[in-house]
């Protein structure tokens, strides 16, 4: 954990995000840890409507599939469009597509992303996108998990999260976010606060006793507990 803390010395990130569905981004990118961050100059979002890069009268973005597949396909052309203008103006460490067949988010993926500073997420919908996409203009690919969503917006919304929290200054305590789960493979402990008595539910006696080395090892024993009782597979790492 220490060296991460060491690491984590990245500011003014950017994040651009092309989606179908911008006003999806109105809520969640305005509040708490994105806002504050944003708020502190730390983190820059930018939403592009990919209807503004389409030609056709209709601003559509997508088509149906060659080969008589069901569903729609977005298009590769406004995508193209897009990213070629994003990449005009400046240089991006990633371009990034939120697929459930890409790699899955976990916290070290997170770590080390949060220590970038130009990113562009797109967010898939309908069938998928056209796989010239993927091919030609996609350098990193993330799923949050095994199951399928209506599109990539909320994905994106959570890759955003866990990266901007780790960024210096978007949470009041920096060591918070390095004692997370996850961080070296672990559950975090429980954690209790005020009263330590209620309803004859009593707090751990050693969170009392000031104890700070004793103090330390119950946390460790509890996140090696929890952990092989919860998440064995963590351990294995």
């Amino acid at each position: 954990m220490l060296e991460l803390a060491k690491n984590l010395t990245n500011t003014d990130m950017r994040i651009d995000i092309l989606t179908v569905l911008p006003e999806m981004f109105d809520s969640p990118l305005n509040c708490s840890i994105l806002k504050r961050a944003q708020n502190k100059g730390l983190v820059e979002f930018h939403v592009h409507n990919l209807r503004d890069y389409t030609t056709n009268k209709h601003r559509k973005v997508d088509d149906y599939p060659f080969g008589g597949e069901a569903g729609m396909v977005m298009q590769v052309e406004p995508i193209d469009r897009c990213i070629t203008a994003l990449k005009a103006e400046r240089e991006y460490d990633e371009v990034i597509f939120t697929t459930p067949d890409g790699e899955v988010l976990d916290q070290p993926m997170a770590n080390s992303m949060s220590m970038l500073n130009n990113l562009i997420i797109l967010c898939g919908h309908y069938k998928g996108v056209d796989y010239r996409v993927r091919e030609h203009l996609i350098t990193k690919e993330i799923s949050i998990g095994d199951y399928v969503l209506t599109g990539g917006e909320l994905p994106a919304i959570i890759i955003s999260d866990a990266i901007v929290r780790l960024i210096p200054g978007a949470i009041g305590d920096e060591q918070s976010a390095l004692s997370d789960s996850f961080q070296d493979n672990l559950l975090a402990p429980p954690v209790y606060t005020r009263p330590a008595e209620y309803n004859g539910w009593k707090v751990p006696d050693i969170l009392l006793s000031g104890h700070e080395a004793r103090i330390a090892d119950w946390r460790q024993e509890q996140a090696l507990e929890r952990t092989r009782r919860l998440r064995p597979d963590l351990l294995e790492k």
